[in-house]
């Protein structure tokens, strides 16, 4: 090879699989880190490691000039983006070649090129790649945009011109919701991307996402190396993806890799990128670009499982001027789900925490980013871990996938297993009936009541921390955790023990005695975790009078009116205030946003009223924080937006 040191400009699982690589053909890694990851699992598996800053990625993962000094420093002769952060940044490749450091990814003119969805849609229009109907907004008024849009015909989608991952992308389905869906994508946009510039696009009713993993060298060869299915997505956020689709006949695999190989060679590509296009469900013939990543993927992992290769080897084999190898076959089906740290039942809202135990499966691939003992912050995207099943076909490899994640143990932080669990085994999905809205068919998604099983084993966790923490304090006052756990198992006097779920019901656990050894982990604020067949569930354990003032609150809370106050849903930067103090608002008005974890998190007005603001933009706000009250409308006075009550 070129080099015997490669620096990894990441973090989580992508640097761990890097890393993984680089130690089994014989090259030195050295690790980046933040503050916030200075215990990270990527940074003690690394050979030497090197702080860039502080924790928020903007301050440390996305600076340049800290990438460049660490690889510096680190004596480091090339340069992993991963995926993500600067992995398509045209400045850190510049820099890289500037300082002669191997840049394990394509030319600056390629990440230019395909960087920008405008230049990208002209650049591979010219080589006959089908494209999206659409226009690019750049130097366009809002009203010179309503006009191109009522041409191309709604429903629109709005896209961020620079960046990808969904990340400011709205929906548009007639004029009257244009305005508001441009000024929210600006404004994601220029937090994510320094970039306010906008695409609009048809979108397409009922599509499917189809990407082509395409490899290229400096010696002029591009090669295909198969289709991933990424269609079951949440926010235009891939969540399971499979190779190869189980929706293409051979005639359009081959059409498909066609153009995606005749978009890469537009640029001169080398390296492991990705051609992506949508599908027409109902015309299954049509396809059409939608954009290039030049960069390896998220979902790389199941084309490895069936063609047997390791692309990051490949990528390290490129970048020191191999030429790519004939494209092997596609044996057997894999398929990949995506473990995010959140909330299905809360809208998918990101969690943060600690990580109180990770078990993972076995017989199949993980590529995780935790283990038990680490941190989830809200500086970071939330995905935690994948889970890769490789079958003789589709139905084994989603079965696998399925017992997979029946396995998996995340006690800690709420995570989506169990919504990944109904995905899979959903008949839609096992018959291959697949468009991008299909999840959003399956919500919202109801808290399910902890099992039988759940509660007796949360009551026997009690039990035994109850009789740890009697030896350890003997007779002294225990810690915080330890005296609300034996303040309830005392109270009940261990019979009767009651529990608070996070949907905030009161559940009994009874006289049932655990019959079944399931998982458990007591948190700092002593709520005890449970998990049974992938599922996890948090119950904080009551005493008597605890139990009691929880069920009047409850009797209250459906008696009265709406609450008048406006909470953030979880930790983030407040990114926009939509109203003024004092202003007039309807039931279900935006009234702040929330960003955090790559998304940004609307707080709306829980009912007509006068808003009264606690917080500005650029402040932090934390979990469950008031940012707005409002004070309900007086009987006679006008509605927002109407003229009832009017003289």
């Amino acid at each position: 090879m070129a080099f015997e040191t490669v620096l990894v400009a990441n973090r989580g699982e992508i640097a761990r699989r890097i890393i993984r690589t680089l130690r089994s053909s014989g090259l030195r890694s050295v690790a980046v880190y933040s503050d916030a990851d200075a215990d990270a699992p990527h940074v003690r598996e690394a050979d030497t490691a090197m702080r860039l800053g502080p924790a928020p990625a903007a301050e440390s993962y996305l600076d340049v000039d800290a990438v460049m000094r660490a690889a510096r420093e680190s004596g480091a002769q090339a340069l992993h983006p991963g995926y993500g952060f600067l992995s398509e940044s045209v400045a850190l490749a510049q820099a890289c070649a500037e300082a002669g450091i191997v840049f394990i990814g394509p030319s600056t003119t390629a990440l230019e090129i395909m960087g920008d969805k405008v230049t990208a849609r002209e650049q591979v229009a010219a080589r006959g790649v089908p494209v999206v109907p659409g226009f690019d907004a750049t130097g366009l008024s809002d009203d010179q945009i309503a006009l191109r849009a009522a041409q191309v015909g709604y429903p629109l989608l709005v896209k961020p011109s620079a960046g990808g991952g969904g990340k400011g992308m709205e929906v548009v389905v007639d004029e009257t919701h244009l305005d508001a869906a441009l000024a929210s994508a600006r404004r994601v946009a220029k937090a994510a991307f320094a970039d306010d510039s906008l695409l609009l696009e048809r979108l397409i009713a009922r599509p499917r996402h189809i990407e082509v993993q395409v490899f290229g060298d400096a010696h002029g060869t591009v090669i295909a190396l198969g289709e991933r299915e990424c269609t079951l997505q949440r926010r235009h956020q891939k969540v399971i993806e499979e190779a190869p689709s189980a929706g293409l006949s051979g005639e359009v695999r081959e059409r498909l890799f066609d153009a995606a190989v005749r978009a890469a060679e537009s640029v001169s590509y080398v390296g492991a990128g990705t051609v992506e296009f949508l599908v027409d469900a109902d015309a299954p013939d049509e396809f059409f670009f939608i954009e290039m990543n030049t960069r390896l993927q998220v979902e790389h992992p199941v084309t490895e499982e069936v063609i047997g290769l390791d692309l990051v080897a490949l990528q390290l084999a490129v970048a020191a001027g191999e030429r790519v190898p004939s494209a092997p076959p596609v044996t057997g089906h894999a398929v990949e789900a995506r473990i995010y740290a959140e909330s299905p039942e809360r809208g998918f809202l990101p969690q943060a925490g600690s990580i109180l135990r990770f078990d993972a499966p076995s017989d199949v691939r993980v590529d995780a980013a935790i283990e038990t003992g680490s941190e989830v912050t809200g500086f970071y995207d939330p995905m935690i871990a994948k889970v890769i099943a490789h079958g003789a076909d589709r139905a084994s490899a989603l079965a696998q996938l399925d017992a997979a994640m029946a396995e998996t143990v995340i006690l800690g932080v709420e995570t989506n297993i169990a919504f990944l669990r109904a995905l899979v085994t959903n008949e839609r999905v096992v018959s291959g009936d697949l468009d991008t809205a299909l999840i959003e068919t399956l919500l919202p998604v109801s808290p399910a009541a902890p099992s039988a099983g759940m509660l007796a084993a949360a009551k026997q966790a009690l039990r035994d921390e109850a009789g740890r923490a009697t030896a350890r304090f003997d007779g002294q006052d225990p810690s915080r955790r330890a005296g609300r756990v034996w303040a309830a198992l005392t109270d009940a006097g261990a019979r009767d023990v009651a529990f608070l779920t996070d949907a905030g019901d009161v559940v009994d656990a009874g006289d049932a005695e655990a019959t079944a050894s399931l998982p458990t982990a007591i948190d700092a604020d002593g709520a005890v975790w449970v998990s049974e067949a992938g599922r996890s569930v948090r119950l904080r354990p009551l005493d008597r009078r605890a139990r009691m003032l929880q069920r009047l609150a409850a009797r209250e809370s459906a008696a009265a009116a709406t609450h008048p106050e406006a909470r953030a849903p979880m930790p983030g930067n407040v990114a926009a205030v939509h109203v003024e103090d004092g202003q007039t608002v309807a039931a279900g008005q935006p009234l702040v946003s929330i960003e955090a974890m790559k998304m940004e998190h609307p707080v709306l007005a829980p009912h007509d009223g006068t808003v009264h603001l606690s917080v500005a933009v650029g402040d932090q706000a934390r979990r469950d924080q008031v940012v707005a009250t409002v004070s309900a409308r007086e009987p006679g006075a006008p509605v927002p937006g109407t003229t009832e009550g009017a003289a």
